[in-house]
């Protein structure tokens, strides 16, 4: 979302974009490791980017993700991306 901050003296504005907030400390996303598509992580490694996880978490990688259990809402997705993608597959794989 955008704002418009009026100038004095003028009909026009300046147009200020707010900054995503990105944690880089300690927060929630430490007492999870979640998903994240591998491309984005070796990305995130090289740039010091943010991710995206498939919660939704955006933040940047800095820790072990083995050492954290699993996100319940990426598992949960993730598990629905797996079952949803052919209805006719089991748990297997197998058709």
């Amino acid at each position: 979302m955008s704002t418009l901050e009026p100038e004095r003296g003028a009909g026009t504005g300046t147009l200020v974009e707010p900054t995503p907030q990105v944690s880089h400390g300690d927060g929630d996303h430490e007492r999870f490791a979640h998903y994240v598509q591998k491309d984005k992580i070796m990305e995130s490694a090289l740039s010091g980017s943010p991710v995206v996880a498939l919660c939704g978490k955006v933040w940047v990688p800095g820790r072990d993700p083995k050492k954290y259990p699993v996100c319940p809402m990426c598992k949960e997705i993730f598990e629905s991306m797996e079952a949803g993608g052919d209805g006719d597959k089991d748990k297997g794989g197998k058709k």
